[in-house]
């Protein structure tokens, strides 16, 4: 049997893959469709955008690091279910004041960093839940299918989200995300692997402190050189095209002229990129190997986002794109790659605190690059400010070159021993 064919007969990876796909599909259209209704309803400016873009992400710098921490205390699978909930309700909320036509920017906002609240939440207990369901040998392939239905989402409904806030049925796409949680949150319901106890039974037993958890979890992330040095190309990447998102459907709508609709549609066929990322990843580390497939991503996919400042109306669209498939086809292969790569590399009593802290600093920077990215989109305007932000994106390959990934074809297993002075279980 092969690892692909293993990971789908396991009855509980299709409850959590089917509950997250669902998920992602909701959340896909309401990417486009909350700046699209911030730009044409509510007549947001670069900075407005920028902020609106750098909310949903400041929990990570609030919560990031001790997430981790808790999520290894707790079962993951009702903090999942939990997180759901509570996104669900946000959502709904949106509906009601659409449709009520009583919606504000500060709404908006609010929406963003308590939805983002809880996306903390699931996403540390989601990464680390995984292995609990799937063997080592079959992570690669369930994180594929993982990452292709969330780059298949992005493929169908931005159209969609598009589609709803040009027709001015916004109210409707809120409503379908609200319900798309519901929805996974009751498959989750359904998963019946057991956990074990939280933490590991050493770990349980022993009660270490909430601050000495993550202090071991920075540790091990500070001394390992592999996981650092592709933390810190993650993150200078996330810093610049975070930037650049807080701009482009502005960019787009503003300057270049598309309709709503059109925009969805765009984004939604650069999606397909995700989705052949997904795709040609296993194959690329069987061609390739690990740490090549990585730096190989990395090189030849940055480039192509120097495209999209190009954009302009009619034919000139294209340049958008084949930019951003191009770049979103080696950011979606890359990830697989490295996101396997940590699921078997780090002992699984670490894991979420790893993962934690890895995603407090990509997604630390996130909230930063929004913010530059409203501020260089004030000063120079949108097109002037995409230049300078890919292109910084494109050098950010060059920091995978200081560390160990240049030196062999694959990535390790398993971490070097660790130094008893670290005070941190290898």
């Amino acid at each position: 049997m092969s690892a692909g064919r293993g990971a789908l007969r396991r009855r509980d990876f299709r409850l959590l893959w089917a509950g997250e796909s669902v998920s992602q599909f909701g959340s896909a259209a309401t990417r486009v469709l909350l700046p699209l209704i911030a730009v044409e309803t509510l007549d947001a400016g670069p900075l407005t955008m920028g902020v609106l873009n750098a909310a949903a992400w400041v929990p990570w710098l609030l919560f990031g690091l001790p997430v981790g921490a808790w999520t290894d205390r707790m079962r993951r699978q009702p903090v999942m279910i939990v997180c759901n909930a509570a996104s669900a309700l946000l959502m709904l909320s949106l509906t009601a004041t659409v449709w009520l036509n009583v919606l504000t920017t500060t709404q908006l906002m609010l929406v963003a960093v308590l939805a983002g609240t809880a996306d903390v939440f699931f996403r540390a207990a989601y990464s680390a839940y995984l292995p609990t369901v799937l063997p080592h040998e079959e992570l690669a392939d369930g994180n594929a299918r993982l990452q292709t239905s969330e780059s298949v989402a992005e493929v169908i409904a931005p159209g969609v989200g598009g589609a709803l806030a040009q027709a001015g049925s916004a109210a409707a796409g809120f409503l379908a995300d609200g319900l798309s949680f519901l929805v996974s949150a009751a498959l989750l319901l359904r998963i019946r692997t057991p956990e074990g106890p939280p933490g590991g039974e050493e770990r349980a037993a022993a009660k270490r402190s909430l601050v000495k958890e993550i202090r071991a979890g920075v540790a091990f992330l500070v001394r390992d050189p592999f996981l650092r040095t592709i933390l810190l190309c993650d993150a200078a990447m996330n810093l610049f095209l975070a930037g650049a998102q807080s701009l482009s459907i502005l960019f787009l709508s503003r300057t270049v002229g598309a309709p709503g609709a059109l925009i969805g549609v765009l984004i939604a066929l650069a999606g397909l990129g995700g989705v052949l990322g997904a795709v040609v990843s296993p194959r690329l580390v069987r061609r390739f190997g690990t740490a090549r497939a990585v730096l190989l991503c990395a090189f030849c996919g940055g480039p192509f986002g120097l495209l999209i400042p190009l954009t302009t109306d009619g034919a000139g669209l294209l340049a958008f794109l084949v930019g951003e498939f191009c770049l979103m086809t080696g950011v979606v292969a890359g990830n697989v790659i490295i996101v396997s790569f940590r699921q078997a590399y780090c002992p699984p009593d670490m894991l979420g605190r790893v993962g934690s802290t890895i995603r407090f600093v990509m997604y630390g920077t996130i909230p930063v690059g929004s913010l530059l990215g409203g501020a260089l989109g004030t000063l120079l305007g949108e097109r002037d400010a995409l230049w300078l932000l890919y292109g910084g994106n494109a050098l950010c390959a060059l920091l995978l070159l200081t560390g160990p990934l240049r030196a062999g074809k694959d990535l390790p297993t398993v971490p070097e021993p660790a130094r008893e002075e670290d005070g941190v279980a290898p």
